[in-house]
């Protein structure tokens, strides 16, 4: 019971405070009543019509794909969602990994990719960053 009761009286006085620090602030003329709650947008910056403005190229990572049969098929339909990059920098995994990951990709996520293109999405894949061909 004396718990209920110190913790009761210890609520009471926190909102007591906080009720008088914006009580205070409001007196201060830190905030007007009329704009409690809302934001302040900041004030629109004046571009002066003789000014260079430029902007730098976006920087896109060079995915070195090895070479063979199903790159590009890699290059656009993996590289809609994702950068090629991320294959690169995967160890070397089972045939059945990468079969499975591209299903994962179709099925789970919904990446567009036609069959036939997804065939060979997998065999490049397996012949190029598998177990058994990985080249370090």
């Amino acid at each position: 019971m004396k718990n209920r009761i110190a913790a009761t009286f210890l609520v009471i006085c926190s909102m007591m405070t906080v009720g008088a620090a914006v009580s205070a602030d409001l007196k201060k003329g830190y905030y007007s009543p009329a704009k409690l709650g809302s934001l302040q947008q900041p004030q629109a910056v004046e571009l002066s019509p003789d000014s260079t403005y430029q902007v730098s190229a976006y920087p896109v990572p060079n995915a070195d794909l090895a070479p063979g049969d199903g790159s590009q098929e890699v290059q656009i339909y993996c590289g809609s969602c994702h950068s090629p990059v991320y294959i690169t920098m995967q160890p070397p995994l089972p045939a059945a990994t990468w079969e499975a990951e591209v299903n994962k990709m179709v099925k789970t996520f919904g990446a567009a990719i036609p069959d036939d293109n997804a065939r060979k999405i997998i065999l490049y894949l397996q012949s190029h960053y598998g177990v058994e061909n990985r080249k370090p």
